[in-house]
C-alpha cells in the first residue's frame, strides 16, 4: 500500500473502524435481543443501524473521492425502482462495484434493504464483513456442492422481508481483468460462442437458483450494466483513498419475472443473452460515451452520508480528546503508546481492506481486438 493512501485513510479509517464497532455492537444487540421476537422488527431496525456504515461508504465516494454517478434508464423504470423487489445482475467492473451499488441503492432509497451475493472470505472482513453479515448478505463458497443448499435456503428467506429489497448478484463470478477476459474469450471460442470483448461469461447455476427461488414474490430483474467513460480511471479502494476522481455510468433494463423462460436451460441461455447484449452496449458506448436512452438527472452528492459522516467524526474525534484529556495520554509514555497502537490499528485495518480488494498482478495477456483495429482497453485498477 502507497505511503499516500495510507496517510489519507488514517482520518477516515479512525471513523470508520470506531462507527463500525459501535454498528456491529448494536447490530449483534439487536440479533439477540429482538429477531428472537420479531424477525421483521430485526430486519427494519438491523437495517437502518447498518446503513450508517453504508451511508460512511458513500461519503468516502462523492465527497472524498468525488466520484460521479450517471443513471440512464426510462422514467417508468426509474419510477418503480425503490418500490419493488428487485433482483439485479450488474456486469462485475471492479472493486468498487458493491460500494457504487450503496450510491445507487441509497439514492432510490434502498440502502437499509441493500444485499448481495458475496465470497464467503468477504465475512472475515472486519467491520464490513460483520455488518454484512448481520444485514443477511449472502456468502457463497465458488463450489456449487456447498453453495447450493445455502443459496436456496437464503433466497426462500427472503419471502417475508418487511421493505421493499435489491439483491444483488453478479453473475461473472469474478472482476474483469485482461487475464479473466483473455480466458474468457479462449472458452467462448472453443465452445463457439460470442466473443466477449467487455464482459466476462456469466456462471449461471447461481443465476437459475435465484430467479427459480424467487420469482413467486419478486416482480423484477435489473439487468445493470456499468462503464467508465474515456478518460476517466476505473475505481478502487485505493484511487479512492488518494482522492482520484472519475465517474461511473449506469444502465438500467427492468425485465418483469414474468418474462423469463420456466427451464432451468432456458434461464441460463437468457442470462448469456444479456450478457451478450451488454457486450455490444459497452462497445457502443466506447464509441459514443453515452448509452443514449434518457439520462436521470439525480440531485448530486448525497446530503445524509455528509451530515452522518461529518457528525459522526465530530463526535468521535471530540470524544478521543475528552479521553486523552481525563487520562491524560499526552502527557505518559503510556499514554502516547495507546495512541500510537490505536492509529497503527486503524492503518493495519485499512491496509487489509485495499490488499483484500487488489487485483492480483496481470500476465500481461492480448485480448481479441475490435473491428476497428484497435485493442479492448482497460484501465488499471
Amino acid at each position: 500500500m502507497e505511503l499516500k493512501a495510507v496517510v489519507f485513510s488514517i482520518p477516515y479509517g479512525v471513523t470508520f473502524f470506531v462507527l463500525g464497532l459501535f454498528v456491529n455492537l448494536l447490530q449483534a444487540i439487536c440479533f439477540l435481543t429482538i429477531r428472537p421476537l420479531s424477525k421483521s422488527a430485526y430486519r427494519k431496525i438491523n437495517g437502518t443501524v447498518a446503513s450508517l456504515l453504508w451511508l460512511d461508504h458513500i461519503w468516502l465516494l462523492e465527497w472524498w473521492a468525488g466520484l460521479k454517478v450517471k443513471l440512464y434508464t426510462d422514467l417508468e423504470t426509474y419510477r418503480l425502482m425503490g418500490e419493488e423487489h428487485a433482483l439485479l445482475m450488474p456486469n462485475h467492473i471492479c472493486d468498487a462495484d458493491i460500494l457504487i451499488g450503496f450510491i445507487l441503492a441509497q439514492r432510490l432509497g434502498c440502502l437499509r434493504s441493500a444485499l448481495m451475493v458475496v465470497k464467503k472470505s468477504a465475512k472475515y472482513l472486519p467491520i464490513f464483513g460483520w455488518t454484512s453479515w448481520f444485514q443477511g448478505f449472502v456468502f457463497l463458497n465458488r463450489s456449487w456442492e456447498k453453495d447450493e443448499s445455502n443459496l436456496k435456503r437464503s433466497l426462500q428467506g427472503l419471502k417475508d422481508f418487511p421493505m421493499p429489497f435489491w439483491l444483488t448478484i453478479y453473475a461473472e463470478g469474478t472482476r474483469m481483468t485482461p487475464d479473466k477476459l483473455s480466458e474468457a474469450q479462449k472458452f467462448a471460442a472453443s465452445r463457439k460462442l460470442s466473443i466477449p470483448k467487455n464482459v466476462l461469461i456469466p456462471r449461471t447455476k447461481g443465476f437459475v437458483t435465484a430467479v427459480k427461488n424467487l420469482r413467486s414474490f419478486v416482480p423484477a430483474v435489473y439487468d445493470i450494466t456499468l462503464a467508465v467513460p474515456e478518460g476517466h480511471s476505473t475505481p478502487s479502494l485505493h484511487t479512492i483513498m488518494e482522492k482520484k476522481s472519475t465517474m461511473v455510468k449506469i444502465h438500467i433494463k427492468r425485465y418483469s419475472m414474468k418474462e423469463l423462460p420456466q427451464s432451468d436451460e432456458a434461464i441460463a441461455q437468457w442470462c448469456r443473452d444479456r450478457f451478450v447484449a451488454k457486450d455490444s452496449m459497452l462497445d457502443k458506448f466506447r464509441a459514443e460515451g453515452t448509452f443514449g436512452d434518457q439520462e436521470i438527472h439525480n440531485t448530486g452528492r448525497s446530503i445524509m452520508a455528509l451530515l452522518v459522516h461529518s457528525s459522526c467524526s465530530c463526535l468521535i474525534y471530540l470524544a478521543m480528546f475528552k479521553l486523552c484529556q481525563k487520562f491524560s495520554l499526552l502527557s505518559t509514555w503510556r499514554g502516547v503508546g495507546v495512541l500510537v497502537t490505536s492509529f497503527a490499528a486503524t492503518v493495519l485495518l485499512m491496509h487489509i481492506f485495499i490488499e483484500y480488494t487488489k487485483l492480483p498482478k496481470q500476465k500481461g495477456v492480448q485480448t481479441t481486438r475490435s473491428t476497428s483495429g484497435k485493442a479492448t482497453g482497460f484501465k488499471s485498477i
